[in-house]
Formats: structure tokens, C-alpha cells, sequence
């Protein structure tokens, strides 16, 4: 690669970058008419589905014109814990939205969670901030979603949801954690010299690669949630 490409390429990735969140957003708003003129079953699902689709883009939006629908009469196993686990990552994706941009916003949040007291990089604390929120999200999309289906009050729906989500959301969180740090400790710095922060367009692409690696992770403790009848499946 000559000099003049290695000059050129963050440009390039930014622009390609730019229009792969562009899709995706695309994706969500499309998602979020048609849950407003086809209503899901499950209301926490008109949330979900949009949310879904900025990080799932084009793929999880074929998943859900196919499987996702309110009008699809029986999911089948694999695509019913595909949506188990979309839901777990809906509560994941704005976990992440709202943390980092909040971190930026107001960069004391990270003192709370330990920046400058138990380690000096920033990248940790928006990976906290970011679980805590994902974590108190993803149980109250899991809460909407069990307690009206089981007849459940507000405090053994909340118990419901815990021990439904809890393993699942962490699991996720592992696996887009681990990618995540492949990515910014690792492979970006090696192709563009340095991690890409909050406000680019290559943040939120290499975010919604460690999403999928998330899903992957999650999706068999959410097979098995089911299973043992922790979760219902959808």
C-alpha cells in the first residue's frame, strides 16, 4: 500500500463507515412504522425490533419482515431464541448509546465508576457505565415481556426477569466486550495507528461488529434459559 493510500484509508473507512450506520438507521426507522402500523403481540417488542436493527442492520431486518412479525404464525425453535436473544440485545444497544454518549457529555460519570481510582483508562469505564445501563434495561424489557405473560406482579415479575436475563445479558456483554477489545486494543491501532473514539462513525461500526459477537455468545444461554423453562420462549 503506497503512502498516498495509507494517507487516504481513515477518510475512506469514515465514509463507508458513515453509510453502514446510515443503513442502519434506515433499518430502525423503517422497523419502527411498521411496529406502529403492524403492533406486535408482545408491546415491549415495538421497542425492541427497532433497536435491533443498529446493530443487526440489513440482516436483522429480513429476520424480522420473515420471522419477526406478529403475523407469523409459529417462530420455530432457532428463530424463537434468535428473538429471546435480539431481546436481550435491544436492552444491550441502548445500554451502549446512552452510556457512551453520556460519558462524553458528562465525563465525571466516570470518577463514579472508578476512572482515576482503580485504573486510568476510559475505555473501562464506559464499558461499566454501559453494562449497568444495558443490565437495568434489558430486565425491564424482560419484566414487560414475562410478567404479563405469567400473570405476575411487579415483584415476582422483577424476580422472573432477573433469573431469565441475568446470564443472558452478561453473556452478551461478555462476548461484545471481547470483541471490542480485539478490535480497540488490537486490530485498529494496527490498520489506523490508534483506537477510534466515541464521536466516529468507525466506533459505532466496530460497536455493532462486537453486537453480533455478543449475539453469538448469548444466543446458547438463551437456548438453554428456555429450556429449563427460566424464559419464555418467543
Amino acid at each position: 500500500m503506497t503512502e498516498l493510500q495509507l494517507q487516504d484509508l481513515p477518510t475512506a473507512l469514515t465514509l463507508v463507515c458513515a453509510g453502514l450506520l446510515a443503513v442502519a438507521i434506515a433499518c430502525a426507522v423503517f422497523v419502527a412504522v411498521d411496529v406502529v402500523r403492524n403492533p406486535p403481540q408482545m408491546r415491549v417488542m415495538a421497542l425492541v425490533w427497532p433497536l435491533t436493527m443498529l446493530f443487526g442492520s440489513v440482516v436483522w431486518l429480513v429476520f424480522y419482515l420473515r420471522r419477526g412479525r406478529a403475523t407469523v404464525d409459529g417462530h420455530g425453535r432457532w428463530a424463537g431464541t434468535a428473538i429471546d436473544t435480539s431481546h436481550c440485545g435491544a436492552g444491550c444497544a441502548l445500554g451502549d448509546l446512552v452510556g457512551e454518549f453520556g460519558l462524553v457529555a458528562f465525563p465525571a460519570l466516570g470518577t463514579l465508576v472508578g476512572l482515576g481510582t482503580l485504573y486510568q483508562d476510559r475505555i473501562f469505564a464506559g464499558w461499566t457505565i454501559d453494562f449497568v445501563i444495558a443490565f437495568v434495561v434489558g430486565i425491564a424489557f424482560q419484566y414487560a415481556a414475562i410478567a404479563p405473560m405469567r400473570g405476575l406482579g411487579w415483584r415476582d415479575g422483577l424476580v422472573a426477569a432477573l433469573k431469565a436475563d441475568t446470564l443472558s445479558i452478561t453473556a452478551w456483554q461478555v462476548g461484545m466486550y471481547g470483541a471490542m477489545a480485539v478490535l480497540q486494543f488490537a486490530l485498529l491501532p494496527a490498520v489506523l495507528g490508534g483506537r477510534v473514539g466515541v464521536l466516529t462513525p468507525e466506533f459505532w461500526v466496530a460497536m455493532q461488529v462486537a453486537m453480533v459477537a455478543g449475539f453469538v455468545c448469548s444466543y446458547p444461554m438463551n437456548a438453554l434459559l428456555v429450556r429449563r423453562g427460566l424464559k419464555e420462549a418467543m
